[in-house]
């Protein structure tokens, strides 16, 4: 009796555009990265990490122990019909200690990592539901220039709104040409991350992005 192997992985299709906007090919994409129900909860608990996790944490004032200054008794106690008084430190005097000030501290959080990777998939997944993913063939520039880059952009449909350029590697002529333009930010597949993706109402990525990106995050967690 002959063994069946594993099924085979689901798929989509996405049209693929060229450099002047237009659909040249189909691809087949993993619906495990970009045809999954958007897990909202976990997104949301992605970003708050990455935000907790990009603070430095180095806020920091000084006690009444730490602040310059005598400990002795500016006034004696009784007799004089005014407050009773203790040091020039306490924090009721000008250039005293602060109470309860910002100390140093460490605001990381942990998040397991198939959390991360099923908030990464959730919005690729809903970018793609929502018509909001361009993929492209390729984005070939000799050399660094705004202008080229705003045309493709244009052509591709996304001239004016906030876009996130995904290439499959860090490509310098792209960065260049992409970096002037204010609302457009360029990333390598590897360093895709929630808060841009959320930050961004576009995503375009080439077609050797989206293969980096399935090779990355395809694969099922046991």
């Amino acid at each position: 009796m002959r063994r069946e192997g594993p099924p085979p992985e689901p798929t989509m299709q996405i049209a693929v555009k060229n450099s002047a906007g237009e659909v040249v090919d189909q691809i087949e994409v993993s619906d495990y990265v970009f045809g999954i129900e958007p897990n909202e909860a976990v997104v949301h608990q992605a970003l708050v990490r990455q935000l907790a996790n990009a603070r430095q944490g180095t806020a920091k004032v000084k006690t009444r122990g730490e602040v310059a200054g005598g400990a002795a008794k500016i006034r004696r106690q009784k007799g004089t019909g005014r407050s009773r008084q203790g040091g020039v430190r306490s924090p009721l005097h000008r250039g005293g200690g602060i109470t309860f000030g910002p100390q140093p501290r460490d605001y990381r959080q942990a998040m397991p990592k198939k959390m991360r990777r099923l908030a990464l998939r959730s919005i690729l997944s809903a970018r793609t539901r929502d018509g909001q993913l361009t993929v492209v063939d390729g984005i070939s520039i000799a050399e660094p220039r705004t202008k080229e880059m705003a045309r493709i952009l244009s052509a591709l449909g996304v001239d004016g709104e906030k876009a996130l350029l995904v290439t499959e590697s860090s490509d310098p002529m792209v960065v260049r040409s992409a970096r002037n333009l204010a609302r457009v930010k360029t990333l390598p597949a590897p360093l895709l991350n929630v808060r841009d993706l959320l930050s961004h109402d576009r995503l375009v990525m080439t077609v050797g992005a989206v293969r980096r990106v399935e090779q990355i995050w395809a694969q099922r967690e046991r």
